[in-house]
């Protein structure tokens, strides 16, 4: 393939494509996360690297794997975009008024127990902005926020969210949302003060799907405590966790985002003896979009928010039984 001239000019909505296939890793994953199909895909990167005149791709068995010409693009791309994002910021603050929509992409139980707070301050201090939530989580809801479609992600740090240094977002840790043991009533452990993980290792779960983060996180936790939680129920809502943990069927982790919808459930919750398990959330931007004045305010009511909560978090497990209401257990 012929180097690059001095004068080429590249199609963003190209190096998009590209960005996602270095996310998802086959065209197959990356034409589903693009709404596009994988021949649309092979088109816009064989495109693209005409226009570089440079391969991007090649065989890697049945898939494709990017070249070392395509990390080089990716990393000038990712300046290119957070430089874009910038002159955006800049232009929305010299507008008067600025922007007058912000769209928040959350995990579901941020949405039940960290946004409320939030959006009743930036109403207050926004009154003139259109403020929507969409329940999504990564690597979708990144792939969200690269598109345009959420403006501001607010997600859990586990295998499939980009990791701290990833140039692409400006982010900031909100708080460490600590996991509590959902036991029914009757069980062995509902008198003991911290419940010992390692003695639930017979119990049956109550978990969400591997690849939400809930999910994932319990299974990460049971294998750290030394075993392999029996996954009876694969259960992606609160409400029903909440459910089957009342009913005997079964054991949980619950998160404190969400403990306070579970007051007067026969359920009974304690936290985990020794380190507790937990999961951090952290709020992200585009790179350069946190110049916004919209998108600034709106992380700093999400700080004040997680701050609130953190001030006001119980320093141990009570034993009061706590419910749910229906929400996803993201």
């Amino acid at each position: 393939m012929e180097q690059t001239s001095h004068a080429f000019t590249i199609d963003l909505r190209r190096l998009t494509v590209l960005r996602e296939l270095r996310r998802r890793g086959s065209l197959a994953r990356t034409a589903e996360a693009l709404h596009l199909t994988p021949s649309a895909v092979s088109q816009q990167i064989a495109s693209l690297a005409r226009e570089v005149g440079a391969p991007l791709t090649e065989r890697d068995g049945r898939g494709v794997r990017l070249t070392g010409q395509a990390r080089v693009l990716l990393a000038h791309a990712d300046v290119i975009a957070a430089q874009l994002e910038r002159a955006r910021a800049d232009l929305t603050a010299y507008g008067e008024g600025g922007r007058a929509r912000a769209r928040i992409g959350c995990f579901s139980s941020g949405i039940l127990g960290l946004l409320p707070a939030a959006l009743r301050a930036l109403r207050d201090r926004l009154p003139h902005v259109r403020l929507d939530v969409v329940e999504a989580e990564p690597p979708d809801l990144f792939t969200a926020l690269d598109g345009g479609q959420v403006d501001v992600a607010v997600a859990v740090d586990f295998a499939a969210a980009p990791p701290h240094t990833d140039p692409r977002y400006t982010r900031e840790d909100l708080l460490t949302d600590v996991l509590d043991v959902a036991l029914p009533p009757g069980h062995p452990l509902v008198d003991r003060a911290g419940v010992p993980l390692r003695e639930l290792a017979l119990d049956t779960w109550v978990v969400g799907d591997a690849l939400s983060c809930c999910g994932a996180v319990t299974r990460s936790v049971c294998a750290a405590a030394g075993f392999t939680p029996d996954v009876r129920h694969d259960v992606n809502d609160w409400a029903a966790l909440a459910g089957l943990v009342e009913a005997g069927a079964g054991v949980a982790l619950v998160p404190r985002l969400v403990r306070s919808l579970y007051a007067g459930r026969n359920l009974v919750l304690r936290p985990a003896e020794g380190d507790p398990p937990s999961r951090n959330v952290f709020v992200a931007v585009r790179a350069g979009s946190e110049r916004d004045p919209v998108l600034k305010a709106v992380r700093e009511e999400l700080r004040s928010a997680a701050d609130d909560l953190g001030a006001a978090r119980p320093g141990g497990g009570g034993r009061d039984a706590v419910v749910g209401r229906p929400g996803s257990a993201g």
